[in-house]
């Protein structure tokens, strides 16, 4: 009896994620393998797809934009949470003022270092002008050059903090005792950081590296604001692709098929990160 009451409380939950979830998975599926008229075509869809160039280019650039981000975030929003770990005058200050960037809307960032990186008017231009590191005004956004580098530094900036905010979860986690050992041993802070901290928080680091890359690989809004994958699909990365050949190219069909191969790869990934998280976590528990 209690358990049948337990289906009635939990059936609806159910049917939501089946209606929200499901669904959209299955008729994503079925539009892989069907043309426009619904006619089964079988794997043709996925054989366009893969042969195409500009899935190639697609495949590079994501690759290219998600890991240089990473290693960024990674090193910096560690580097920000050990310092915010230390004592000091005005430390709540500093910590909430480090979360800024994180908090504010990715559309509303992305606007904001838009204008920042303009060729014109952009006051990192300016500012590097006046410091005399550039002669002349560098067109970061429109530059097969520097267009993906300067998308790189944005997003590490907008996700830094979240990393930080991580790091400075797990360093509240270690004891005392292993920097009083440290200290006996004749390690300064640098010492600290390499034989206490860092080992300490290496389940943290490997957690949130996975994540990031899967918020990565699905990451959308600062690129197509900024450059909607230009100039020349410089920028041009598979979720972008993705909606360019659904909503612009109205290939309903391929964009499935891409969507799957795609999903597919991201659910290797969310699989490694559930893996790595229960694990630490059961590391913890013991």
């Amino acid at each position: 009896m209690n358990q049948s009451r337990g289906v009635l409380f939990v059936l609806p939950a159910i049917i939501v994620l089946a209606i929200l979830i499901a669904y959209p998975i299955f008729y994503t599926g079925l539009l892989s393998v069907t043309d426009e008229d619904g006619a089964f075509v079988g794997l043709r869809n996925f054989e366009t797809v893969v042969k195409s160039r500009t899935t190639s280019i697609a495949v590079w650039n994501t690759a290219y934009y998600v890991l240089g981000s990473i290693v960024f975030q990674v090193i910096l929003g560690t580097i920000v949470g050990i310092l915010l770990n230390q004592q000091f005058r005005g430390r709540a200050i500093v910590r909430s003022l480090a979360l800024i960037p994180w908090v504010v809307p990715g559309i509303v960032a992305a606007t904001t270092w838009a204008w920042m990186f303009h060729t014109e008017f952009g006051i990192i231009n300016y500012m590097l002008q006046s410091a005399h590191v550039i002669d002349e005004p560098v067109s970061w956004l429109t530059n097969r050059d520097t267009v993906m580098p300067a998308l790189i530094a944005i997003n590490s900036w907008k996700l830094f903090p979240f990393v930080a905010v991580m790091v400075l979860a797990g360093l509240q986690t270690v004891p005392n005792d292993l920097y009083e050992a440290a200290r006996v041993d004749g390690c300064g802070f640098l010492g600290e950081v390499r034989h206490v901290m860092l080992p300490s928080i290496r389940p943290v680091l490997v957690a949130i590296t996975l994540l990031l890359l899967i918020w990565g690989l699905n990451a959308i809004t600062i690129i197509y604001a900024i450059t909607r994958g230009g100039p020349a699909n410089r920028t041009l990365t598979t979720p972008i692709q993705i909606f360019r050949t659904a909503f612009e190219l109205f290939q309903f069909n391929q964009a499935a098929a891409l969507s799957v191969m795609f999903f597919l790869v991201t659910i290797v990934f969310v699989a490694i990160y559930i893996r790595v998280f229960g694990a630490s976590r059961t590391g913890h528990a013991a």
